[in-house]
């Protein structure tokens, strides 16, 4: 494994545990941790699972279509068949095609995707240099 795909990896594993108490924390800014930061480690979670699969990506092309098939699940927050109910029923189900729809969760998306791809874009020229 090359070096940028090692520190993609390595940051996979602190983005994880990051996004999974964003959706669990108490304390001061609960409620915005809660319901929106996570959106955020979602974003670059993604993003980064599709560079470590193909390094090759660029970066806004990642970024891209990351954010556009988020802003799909999201939509389909708005759908209830009772398929899509069982599987929001779980919490891998919650954590990963959501419950709710809320238009304040793209905003969290953007910002996600242009940490992802700002960060992304600066390894790659630290690492070619």
């Amino acid at each position: 494994m090359n070096r940028y795909r090692f520190i993609i990896f390595l940051t996979i594993i602190i983005i994880i545990p990051l996004g999974l108490i964003s959706k669990f924390y108490k304390g001061p800014l609960d409620q915005w941790l809660n319901n929106y930061s996570g959106g955020i480690f979602y974003e670059i979670f993604w993003i980064l699972l599709v560079i470590l699969i193909n390094p090759k990506i660029p970066p806004s092309i990642a970024t891209t279509w990351v954010f556009i098939i988020t802003a799909i699940l999201e939509f389909m927050q708005l759908w209830h068949p009772p398929l899509l109910e069982a599987i929001r029923a779980t919490l891998i189900g919650r954590l990963l095609i959501g419950t709710t729809f809320d238009w304040w969760d793209f905003i969290h998306y953007i910002l996600g995707c242009a940490i992802a791809w700002l960060c992304l874009k600066t390894l790659k020229n630290k690492l070619d240099q």
